[in-house]
């Protein structure tokens, strides 16, 4: 992207600078008037204006929330994480990211050097594009539909990994321009470059991954995997960076895909074998409870008599 407009993006803006100088929360108020965190486009559209970008709030967690209007990313620089209905997507430079309506995004702390912009598009901007992109069914037409219609529909975002694609990027980059300096014909000029971009995004369907193909299965095998070879000693700031992916977010995935937490499927597996070396081996109890990773050992005749309903002596007995 042009030096000028990246120097421009990456100005602090006032709530920036109230996140610097101690708010450890976005402020609410600039986003929307409503009690459920749904951004409102009124508070940032103009009257009368069907899309308009605002650069990407820096240095803070923004929550889950919803909007009620379509939502365009583009990644200037660096990176960011976001979570949409669950999904963990790495936003990087040059890449695009669409939303629906109805997809709940949540969006982890940027640096100073993350430059991502926001566009905010009301459904009717896209009839110019939609025109344009006529023709046989497609998930970028699929998209459309639903977003012009309101409708929740199957494909909740449109992930284009298209930082290499130069067509694309000159697009995207007249938009950004020709918006955040308000020139003249504005409407016109972005909405037939929208219907450009679209055209181009066609060819690299290749380069999508949608809100529809995720890995909930895969996800649960790598983590019940970890935890059969780290039981002992493994945590979940490991597994999150040998998955390469945030703490947080790992932890409300397994709660989400498991019905448990990462410490309830640890403590399961210290038991399980737990009672297998008590069942199999005539090792003394205190060694059994340090092999399976605890060194607390009331705690765990705590929480085993809470599970098998005996001390770990008695269960002993009770197999011979």
């Amino acid at each position: 992207m042009h030096e000028e407009l990246i120097r421009e993006l990456s100005v602090i803006t006032d709530e920036e600078q109230r996140i610097l100088e101690g708010r450890n929360e976005i402020d609410q108020q600039i986003y929307t008037e409503k009690k459920e965190m749904i951004v409102d486009c009124d508070k940032l559209l103009q009257k009368g204006k069907l899309i308009q970008v605002r650069p990407h709030t820096r240095f803070v967690r923004f929550p889950e929330h919803r909007h009620n209007y379509i939502e365009v990313i583009y990644m200037c620089q660096g990176m960011t994480t976001h979570i949409v209905n669950g999904n963990q997507i790495r936003l990087r430079e040059g890449e695009l990211l669409f939303l629906n309506q109805n997809a709940v995004q949540e969006i982890l702390p940027a640096g100073a050097e993350d430059i991502a912009v926001n566009f905010i598009v009301l459904p009717e901007f896209f009839d110019t594009a939609f025109s344009m992109i006529s023709g046989e069914e497609n998930m970028l037409k699929t998209f459309l539909v639903d977003a012009l219609c309101g409708k929740d529909g199957e494909i909740s975002y449109l992930h284009f990994h298209v930082a290499g694609i130069l067509p694309v990027q000159n697009l995207v980059e007249n938009m950004v321009w020709t918006i955040f300096y308000d020139l003249s014909n504005k409407r016109s000029c972005t909405q037939i470059t929208m219907g450009l971009l679209f055209l181009q995004l066609l060819n690299c369907m290749d380069k999508m991954e949608t809100g529809q193909n995720r890995f909930d299965a895969e996800l649960v095998t790598t983590v019940l995997g970890y935890i059969e070879e780290h039981y002992r000693n493994g945590t979940l700031s490991e597994l999150s960076e040998q998955m390469n992916t945030d703490v947080y977010w790992l932890s409300r995935e397994i709660k989400k895909r498991t019905g448990k937490t990462y410490k309830q499927l640890l403590q399961e597996k210290r038991m399980q074998q737990a009672v297998w070396l008590l069942a199999n081996s005539s090792a003394p109890v205190a060694d059994i409870i340090e092999s399976v990773g605890y060194d607390n050992t009331s705690y765990f005749y705590r929480k085993f008599r809470e599970k098998y309903g005996v001390s770990p002596r008695e269960y002993r007995m009770n197999m011979c």
